[in-house]
C-alpha cells in the first residue's frame, strides 16, 4: 500500500515538473499584452466620449475618470491578497480577463445602441438632456469590469509567470528569470505605444463604435489566448496572505497591550519562526512587539514550534515585517502629488483638440495620443541612464557610480514641479491666443497653434516618473524584507489609486470655489473660458510644498533602520548578536 501511495506521489511530482516552463511565456504575456492595450485604448478619448454623447461637463466627466483610475489601481490589492490566501493566481487572471471582456462588450455597445445614452442636443434651444439612470448605470458597470479585470490581470500576470519558470536547482534559473521580467516589461511598454498610438487612431477617424468594438475583440483574443493554454500551465495553490498576517499582528498586541515587555536579556520570550534567525523585534515601534511575546510556552506554542493560535500569539519576523512597512509609508506618501500631475490626462486632451495636431499636411496626431511622450521619454531615460550615463560616469572617475535612490526620488519630485509649471505656462499663452482671435465663446475652434508645444511637459513627467516612480519601486524592494516583495511591487500601484481620489477631490474643491457666485468655474467646459492655467499653477504650489515634505520626510528615514536581533548556533547553546549589516539589503539608504 505504501508503495502505491509513493508511486502515485512520484507520478505527481513528474507530471508537476512536466507543466510550467517557457512554452507558456507567449500565451501569459500575450493575455497581459492584449489586455493592456484594450484597457488603456479606451481611457484617452473617454472625456470627450463622455463630454460629446454624455452632455456631461468638464468637471463631472473628469471626476468619473479619476475614480475609474483609482479603482483601477486599487483593485490590484485586493486581487493579489484574494489570489495568495484563497483562488490562486491561474483563477483570479481568468475570472479577470473575463471581467474585461465583458466590460468591453458594455462599452461598446454604449456606442452601438442610441438608446443606451442620451439623445443629441437640440441645435435650436441649444438643450442637452443629461443620461437617464439606467444609462449611467450601464457606463458606471462597463467601468467596473473594466477595473476589476484590469486589477485582476496585471498584478497577478507577473507573479504567475515567475511561477512557470522558477526552479531554485536550476543554476540558470536567475538568468531565466532576468529575461522573462525584461521581456514582460518590454511588451507592457509597446501595448500602451499601440493603444495610445494605433488604437486611438482608430476611435479618432473611424468613431467610437469601430474603436471601442477593436478593443473588445483585442479582450477576447486576450481570454482565448489565456484559457487555451490552461492544460501547460502550473497552478500553485494559494498560500497565506501578508496581508493577513499584518492584520493578525495588530490584533494581538492590541489583545496583548496590558502585557510587560520581557527583561533585554531574557532568552526565549519572543515567538520566532523554527527556521528563522531572528530572536527579538526591534525597539522602534515598540508597542507592536507585545503581538510575539510568549505567555505560555506550553499552550501558546504547537509541537512543531509554530504558534498554536496565530490570533493569539505572531511570530518576529510578521512583527518587523509591518514595522518595515509603516516605516517606508512617509517617503511613500510623497510620490502621492507627482502621481495627481501624472494622472492629469482629460485637460490635455481638451488642450490638444483645440490646437493644430497636424505633423504634415495629410497626417495628424489624435488628441489622446499625446501621453506616448511620457512612455517615450521614460524608456528613453531608462536605456540611457543604464547604458550610457552610469558606465560614462563610472569610467570618468575611476569606480561604479550610482545615483543613490534618495536623490533619484527628489530629481523625480523637482521635475514633476517644472512639469506643471510648463502646463501652466502654455495653456496660458493658448487661451491668451483663443481670445485675441475672438473664439473665447468657441472652444472647439483649432487654434493656429501647434500642439506640440504640450510635448514638453509630457517629457518632464515622463523623466518625472521615471525618477522617483522607478527610485521608489527600488527603494521599497531594497528596504523591505524580500518575503514582502509583493508589496513592495503594490505600494506604487496603490499611491496611484490615493492620488486618483484626490485629484478628484482637488478638481472638485476648485470647480465649486471658483464657479460660486454664477461664475465661470476654472475647470470649466468651455477651455476658452475657463482657467486650467491658474488650476495648474495650484498643481505647481502643492508640488513645490510637496518636494519640501519629501527633503523632511527623507531626513527623518535616515540611513537603514534597526536592524533585529539575529541568533547564531554556538557551541554552549544559542547566543544573541547585533548584526551590523543584514545581507538581504543590497543598497544603504544615503540621505
Amino acid at each position: 500500500m505504501e508503495d502505491k501511495m509513493e508511486e502515485s506521489s512520484d507520478r505527481r511530482e513528474m507530471w508537476r515538473s512536466k507543466k510550467g516552463g517557457l512554452i507558456t511565456m507567449p500565451f501569459i504575456i500575450g493575455n497581459e499584452s492584449l489586455e493592456k492595450v484594450a484597457g488603456y485604448a479606451v481611457v484617452p478619448n473617454m472625456i470627450l466620449y463622455l463630454i460629446k454623447d454624455y452632455h456631461m461637463s468638464v468637471a463631472k466627466g473628469t471626476n468619473i475618470l479619476f475614480y475609474w483610475q483609482a479603482a483601477t489601481n486599487f483593485t490590484p490589492i485586493l486581487a493579489a491578497f484574494v489570489a495568495d490566501s484563497y483562488l490562486g493566481r491561474f483563477l483570479i487572471i481568468g475570472f479577470a480577463s473575463i471581467c474585461s471582456l465583458l466590460g468591453m462588450i458594455l462599452l461598446w455597445l454604449t456606442a452601438m445602441v442610441p438608446e443606451s445614452k442620451p439623445p443629441t442636443c437640440d441645435l435650436l434651444t441649444q438643450r442637452c438632456r443629461s443620461p437617464t439612470a439606467a444609462q449611467m448605470s450601464l457606463l458606471i458597470s462597463s467601468f467596473v469590469l473594466i477595473s476589476i479585470g484590469a486589477g485582476g490581470v496585471r498584478p497577478c500576470s507577473l507573479a504567475f509567470g515567475a511561477d512557470q519558470l522558477d526552479q531554485r536547482d536550476n543554476p540558470k534559473n536567475d538568468r531565466v528569470l532576468e529575461s522573462f521580467f525584461g521581456w514582460y516589461y518590454a511588451s507592457a511598454a509597446i501595448s500602451v505605444l499601440i493603444a495610445l498610438t494605433g488604437i486611438v487612431y482608430i476611435q479618432d477617424h473611424l468613431g467610437y463604435r469601430v474603436g471601442f468594438g477593436v478593443s473588445a475583440i483585442l479582450m477576447l483574443l486576450s481570454v482565448l489566448v489565456f484559457f487555451i493554454a490552461s492544460p501547460l500551465y502550473l497552478k500553485l495553490n494559494p498560500s497565506k496572505s501578508l496581508l493577513t498576517g499584518f492584520l493578525q499582528v495588530m490584533v494581538v498586541a492590541y489583545k496583548n497591550r496590558n502585557l510587560t515587555f520581557p527583561l533585554p536579556d531574557s532568552t526565549g520570550s519572543y515567538h520566532h519562526r523554527r527556521d528563522s534567525n531572528i530572536a527579538a523585534p526591534t525597539h522602534k515601534l515598540r508597542f507592536l512587539n507585545k503581538a510575539c511575546i510568549i505567555k505560555n510556552p506550553g499552550q501558546d506554542i504547537a509541537s512543531d514550534g509554530s504558534a498554536s493560535n496565530p490570533w493569539s500569539l505572531c511570530a518576529v519576523e510578521q512583527v518587523e515585517e509591518l514595522k518595515a512597512l509603516i516605516k517606508v509609508l512617509p517617503l511613500w506618501s510623497t510620490g502621492i502629488i507627482m502621481s495627481i500631475n501624472l494622472s492629469q490626462n482629460s485637460f490635455p486632451v481638451l488642450q490638444a483638440s483645440s490646437m493644430d495636431r497636424h505633423l504634415t499636411t495629410k497626417f495628424q496626431i489624435p488628441a489622446g495620443s499625446y501621453g506616448m511622450f511620457n512612455i517615450i521619454s521614460l524608456a528613453l531615460w531608462v536605456i540611457l541612464y543604464d547604458r550610457a550615463i552610469l558606465p560614462m560616469a563610472s569610467k570618468l572617475k575611476g569606480k561604479p557610480v550610482r545615483f543613490s535612490v534618495k536623490l533619484r526620488m527628489g530629481i523625480g519630485l523637482f521635475l514633476t514641479c517644472l512639469a506643471m509649471a510648463v502646463s501652466a505656462v502654455v495653456e496660458n499663452a493658448r487661451r491668451r491666443k483663443a481670445i485675441r482671435e475672438g473664439f473665447l465663446n468657441n472652444p472647439h475652434t483649432v487654434l493656429n497653434m501647434s500642439a506640440l508645444w504640450l510635448v514638453p511637459q509630457f517629457c518632464l513627467n515622463g523623466l518625472a516618473e521615471a525618477f522617483t516612480a522607478i527610485g521608489q519601486t527600488e527603494f521599497f524592494y531594497s528596504e523591505l524584507p524580500k518575503s514582502m516583495s509583493s508589496i513592495a511591487a503594490a505600494l506604487f500601484g496603490l499611491g496611484l489609486a490615493v492620488a486618483n481620489l484626490l485629484a478628484s477631490v482637488v478638481v472638485s474643491i476648485i470647480d465649486d470655489i471658483t464657479s460660486r457666485g454664477g461664475k465661470e468655474g476654472w475647470v470649466s467646459s468651455n477651455i476658452n473660458k475657463g482657467r486650467i492655467d491658474s488650476y495648474y499653477w495650484v498643481l505647481t504650489i502643492l508640488s513645490v510644498i510637496n518636494l519640501l515634505y519629501y527633503f523632511v520626510c527623507a531626513w527623518a528615514y535616515g540611513p537603514c533602520g534597526d536592524q533585529p536581533t539575529k541568533v547564531t548556533r554556538a557551541r554552549n547553546g544559542l547566543r544573541k548578536e547585533e548584526l551590523a549589516n543584514l545581507g538581504t539589503k543590497e543598497m544603504k539608504c544615503k540621505a
